[in-house]
């Protein structure tokens, strides 16, 4: 597979956190020199703003080094598949001493990752939800209730999350896979689980705020 995404930056830091996840999401790319040819099979270029002049290119994203660099790597992604913003975004949790978190951008794996606690969990989910258009996407949030501590993820995401996200409780039974117990392997299972819980219907819940009068 050729690949149709380009990096296109002698900036050392920039190109290392642009590349690193582009690899965690196995997106095949090449990497440029700023004003090499770009490749005919490329359909996006990450640069910075200091070399984005240097770019001839239809479609070029700008990496700004004050936002992470999951965004410029989720629009590459949409770029890719021909859209402007998507249509549903469903986030899986599944909680326990290692979290798993999967992110479904209209029915596909956009992203995943793990997490080590609560305020981790919703470090993350506000970081993937901060660049989500509002006016064009559906976002929820699905929790697995297999352990205690989804109580207290619930609270912390109830409170912290805007309105417009919807949380629903996913019963995890049937969602874990048998693996041996090691810290690697539990970290791709829970993944493997979160992906899981995203795709199942569950128990919508009523969002706190919205009981509250207003101020």
């Amino acid at each position: 597979m050729k690949a149709k995404v380009a990096v296109a930056t002698v900036q050392g830091k920039a190109y290392f956190l642009i590349v690193e996840k582009l690899r965690e999401r196995n997106i095949p790319f090449v990497s440029l020199i700023p004003g090499e040819p770009v490749p005919a099979e490329v359909k996006v270029v990450i640069t910075t703003k200091k070399e984005r002049q240097l770019i001839n290119h239809d479609k070029v994203l700008v990496y700004n080094a004050e936002t992470e660099p999951d965004m410029v790597v989720n629009e590459a992604l949409k770029a890719l598949e021909g859209k402007e913003s998507y249509e549903k975004i469903v986030i899986g949790i599944d909680p326990g001493d290692v979290f798993g978190l999967a992110v479904i951008a209209d029915g596909k794996v956009n992203e995943t990752t793990n997490a080590f606690s609560v305020q981790e969990v919703l470090a993350k989910t506000r970081g993937i939800l901060k660049h989500v258009d509002v006016s064009a996407t559906r976002v929820s949030v699905k929790i697995g209730s297999g352990v205690p501590i989804y109580r207290e993820l619930l609270e912390a995401l109830d409170a912290e999350l805007p309105l417009h996200v919807v949380l629903e409780i996913v019963s995890e039974a049937g969602t874990n896979l048998t693996v041996k117990d090691d810290k690697h392997r539990r970290g791709l299972r829970d993944i493997a689980s979160a992906i899981r819980i995203a795709g199942r219907t569950g128990r919508i819940i009523q969002r706190r705020q919205n009981n509250e009068p207003d101020s």
